[in-house]
C-alpha cells in the first residue's frame, strides 16, 4: 500500500521544520527524495537554509530509532486501510503537481482513482449556512454529480456536509478533505468517512491520529482549492475560509464561481465581494457545467403528473419560489390542515421538499 518513493517522502514529511518549501528546496537542490537520505552530515549543512537544528533532525530521522517509528506508522496504515501516496505515484492529484505548496505525502482512504478525475469541482461555503444554502449545495452538488463531476469539499458542517450528501444521493464518487488524521474524528465523523469511502476518497494530509488544530484548516483549504479545476462559493462572510479557499484557488489558475444572496444578510458578503473581484456568478449548476464544458449526456427524467387540480396548483406556485405553508394555503383557497395533507403526500413522492419555519420548495 505505499511505494518507495512514497516511503521516502513520507520519512522527510515527519521531520521536524521540514514544510512544503523546504522540503522543495531540498528536493530541487539533492535531485530527488531518495538522494537526501544519502547525504552526509557536511553535505546538509552545506546547504543554504538548512541550518544546526534543520540537520540534527533530518540525521536523526536515519537512525533506528526512526525507522521503526516509520515502520510502526505505516504498519498501521495498512492495518486501517489507509493508504499513503506521493507525487510520484499515478494517483495522485494532477492539480497538486503544479502547486509549489503541495504536501509530500497524502494519506487516503477509499477508491484512490477518483484522485485522478478529470472534472473536479470544489463546494465550500459557510458552517452555519442558512437553510437555503445547504440545499443549494445539495442540489447542485446532486446534479453535478449527475454529470460526471467529481464534488470535493472539507467535510465540515453545514455548505460542505450538504455537498457530500448531494453526491450520496446519487451514489456518486465525491472527495473529502480532512483537516486531522483520518482516525482522529469523532465517532459521527467516521461514519461519514465510511460512508463516503464507498464510492469515493477521504484525504489528509496530517498523520492519522493528529488531532485537528486551527492552523490545519488553512491548510487543507489549499488542498480543496488545489486538487479542484474549478471552485463554487456558495455562502460566506468576508472573514470566512471560504474566501481563503477560493483565493488560494484564484493562486492556482482555477475557475471561482460563486452565488448571489441578499444583501441584508453578512453570510452572502463573501460571495458578493468575489463576483465584485471577477467571480463567475453562479444562479444555477447549469451555469457552472456551461463555462467549464462539463455536460455529459442529458438529464432525463420524468415529470411529475399532478393528481388533483390542488396539486397542480401548489406545482404552479412554489415554481416563483419558497413559500411559507400560510401563504400557500391563502393563494390555493385552502384550510392549512388540507393543505398539509397534501403537501405530505408531494414531499412523500419527491416533489417537494420542507425547509424549516414550515416553508416549501419544488425538488
Amino acid at each position: 500500500m505505499i511505494s518507495q518513493s512514497a516511503k521516502d517522502c513520507l520519512r522527510l514529511s515527519l521531520v521536524p521544520g521540514v514544510g512544503a518549501f523546504t522540503a522543495q528546496q531540498l528536493i530541487g537542490h539533492f535531485g530527488s527524495v531518495e538522494k537526501i537520505w544519502k547525504q552526509s552530515s557536511q553535505d546538509l549543512r552545506a546547504l543554504d537554509g538548512v541550518g544546526p537544528k534543520l540537520e540534527q533532525a533530518l540525521s536523526q530521522a536515519k537512525t533506528a530509532s526512526a525507522n521503526d517509528d516509520l515502520r510502526s506508522l505505516v504498519q498501521m496504515c495498512e492495518q486501517s486501510g489507509i493508504h499513503i501516496i506521493c507525487a510520484e505515484d499515478e494517483c495522485w492529484p494532477e492539480g497538486l503537481r503544479a502547486c509549489a505548496d503541495a504536501p509530500l505525502v497524502l494519506y487516503a482512504r477509499g477508491q484512490l482513482s477518483v484522485l485522478s478525475a478529470q472534472k473536479i469541482l470544489a463546494v465550500v461555503g459557510a458552517r452555519k449556512a442558512s437553510a437555503e444554502g445547504r440545499l443549494i449545495a445539495r442540489r447542485w452538488s446532486s446534479y453535478c454529480s449527475k454529470q460526471g463531476v467529481c464534488v470535493i469539499s472539507g467535510m465540515a458542517p453545514g455548505i460542505d456536509s450538504a455537498a457530500h450528501g448531494g453526491s450520496i444521493d446519487v451514489d456518486a464518487a465525491g472527495i473529502a478533505v480532512l483537516g486531522y488524521g483520518l482516525l482522529a474524528g469523532s465517532v459521527q465523523q467516521q461514519q461519514q468517512i465510511d460512508v463516503l469511502v464507498e464510492k469515493g476518497c477521504v484525504v489528509s494530509e496530517y498523520p492519522p491520529k493528529a488531532m485537528a488544530k486551527a492552523g490545519y484548516f488553512p491548510q487543507r483549504n489549499r488542498l480543496i482549492a488545489g486538487i479542484s479545476q474549478a471552485l463554487l462559493v456558495v455562502e460566506g462572510g468576508l472573514k470566512s475560509g471560504s474566501l481563503i479557499t477560493a483565493r488560494q484557488a484564484l493562486n492556482y489558475g482555477r475557475d471561482i464561481f460563486a452565488v448571489p444572496g441578499s444583501v441584508l444578510s453578512d453570510i452572502h458578503a463573501g460571495c458578493h465581494q468575489l463576483l465584485k473581484d471577477g467571480a463567475i456568478l453562479a444562479t444555477d449548476a447549469e451555469d457552472i457545467l456551461h463555462v467549464m464544458a462539463w455536460h455529459a449526456e442529458s438529464i432525463k427524467a420524468e415529470k411529475y403528473q399532478p393528481s388533483s387540480d390542488a396539486e397542480q396548483q401548489i406545482i404552479t406556485f412554489l415554481e416563483r419560489g419558497v413559500l411559507h405553508v400560510d401563504t400557500l394555503a391563502e393563494d390555493c383557497s385552502l384550510t392549512v390542515p388540507a393543505l398539509s395533507t397534501i403537501l405530505l403526500r408531494l414531499e412523500l413522492q419527491g416533489v417537494i421538499e420542507k425547509l424549516p419555519g414550515s416553508r416549501y420548495t419544488l425538488s
